[in-house]
């Protein structure tokens, strides 16, 4: 189990926390030993919560060229035909996947190829279930094409807690299927745009895991 590099900021900011919260806690207040203990109590879930909603396990990564893998642990609240208007202009199926503050949350490629298209978008923060959020939270789209012309699109989009997206791609590099894309701090989703003929093979309230599960197979 590795711990994610996006994490040591908020890793340095709690054990600065903890330090601090405790001295002053053992040195003004050394007779009300509750309050000590309970400054210890904080300062160690504090430390718990940050070790793992940043923790990066390794996993068994599915490669393979003809199938569009899952980009993130979660579980999948949206199957639906929707307009893809951004970039492809075309109707598309998307597939959303909630990510809950428990999850892993590093994000990956669903498929490999050229990075076609990337774009941030500054905006809101509502509720990451909330129907407009893909088109109106903040968030980045990203447009993977693989060597036969088969393209996904794909968006990062923060919620009410997730306040910071990092996507670490450039447009006209290669990329690869499982490889890291980036990273959604404290619980969002990921949206996922396909070809309409593409199989689906997760179902509504499934839950997915990262570089693991099959999303759906190219016709």
């Amino acid at each position: 189990m590795k711990f994610h590099k996006e994490g040591y900021p908020s890793l340095a900011l709690v054990v600065a926390f903890g330090i601090v919260l405790n001295l002053l806690t053992c040195y003004f207040l050394s007779d009300y030993p509750i309050i000590v203990y309970l400054g210890y109590a904080v300062s160690a879930f504090l430390l718990i919560v940050i070790l793992q909603f940043f923790r990066s396990p390794k996993k068994n990564f599915v490669i393979n060229e003809n199938q569009i893998i899952s980009p993130c642990d979660g579980k999948v609240v949206v199957i639906e035909e929707v307009l893809e208007t951004e970039y492809l202009n075309e109707k598309r199926r998307q597939i959303s996947i909630f990510m809950s503050p428990i999850n892993v949350h590093n994000n990956l490629y669903p498929i490999g190829g050229i990075l076609k298209y990337f774009k941030y978008h500054p905006g809101k923060y509502l509720v990451a279930w909330h129907p407009k959020s893909s088109t109106e939270n903040e968030r980045t789209t990203a447009v993977v094409e693989d060597s036969k012309g088969r393209s996904v699109l794909f968006r990062q989009i923060a919620g009410a807690l997730a306040r910071r997206i990092v996507f670490y791609g450039k447009e006209g590099e290669a990329v690869k299927q499982t490889q890291e894309c980036g990273f959604i701090k404290f619980g969002s989703r990921v949206d996922l745009f396909l070809p309409l003929d593409a199989k689906i093979i997760v179902n509504l309230e499934q839950k997915v895991t990262g570089g693991e599960t099959v999303i759906a197979e190219f016709a």
